[in-house]
């Protein structure tokens, strides 16, 4: 994305993964919302895509945001993963507010079904190999078996541990033995862990 400030890569990263969420585009309310600017500042960052010619809409018409960019998400063998930010609790997975840009992957590396990714904070998996600041890429699911290593919602808070049903209760094992397990009768699985994304320039 040559000639692009870091908003504006941030902007059009979340347009295409709204989009991708959405099936149709954000308005220019809902980008100023997520980005915690005016409208004013919202519509600028969206006329100066389109200068750029990654973007294409009709400034009079809701929801015209066409993303027009070769390296957007949808080059072909592409695929844009939003990448979420904090999950809060009765907001639905995929809500415009969780968004916090894309990660483009290869679509061979990716089965069938939806994928989001989040950064991993945190030493609980080191034992595991998931280092802090890894990006995780966590197929969207409900269910899982015991030993997958999942990425759930517990009290308000996004965890991801291994996952092991017992006869009454939830446990959420940490694989860092400073960190004790987590035993809920009240979970809801968002996704299984498939890989990571590891920079090591970080």
């Amino acid at each position: 994305m040559k000639g692009l400030t870091k908003k504006q890569r941030e902007v059009l990263d979340f347009i295409s993964a709204f989009i991708r969420g959405h099936k149709y585009p954000p308005t220019i309310r809902e980008i100023a919302d997520n980005f915690n600017i005016t409208a004013k500042g919202g519509y600028d960052h969206i006329k100066a895509l389109e200068k750029k010619k990654y973007l294409h809409c009709i400034m009079n018409r809701s929801r015209t945001i066409e993303v027009l960019s070769p390296s957007n998400a949808y080059t072909e063998g592409i695929q844009a993963i939003p990448l979420l930010g904090t999950v809060a609790a009765g907001r639905p997975l995929f809500a415009e507010q969780n968004f916090d840009g894309s990660v483009d992957l290869p679509e061979k590396y990716l089965g069938k079904g939806k994928y989001f990714a989040l950064k991993v904070r945190g030493e609980s998996m080191i034992d595991a190999g998931i280092l802090e600041g890894d990006t995780a890429i966590v197929r969207h699911q409900n269910t899982a078996d015991n030993g997958d290593i999942v990425v759930a919602l517990v009290d308000e808070a996004v965890t991801l541990k291994r996952f092991f049903l017992e006869k009454n209760r939830v446990m959420l094992k940490a694989e860092n033995a400073a960190f004790p397990p987590i035993f809920t009768q009240n979970v809801r699985i968002l996704g299984k862990l498939t890989f990571l994304i590891r920079n090591y320039e970080q």
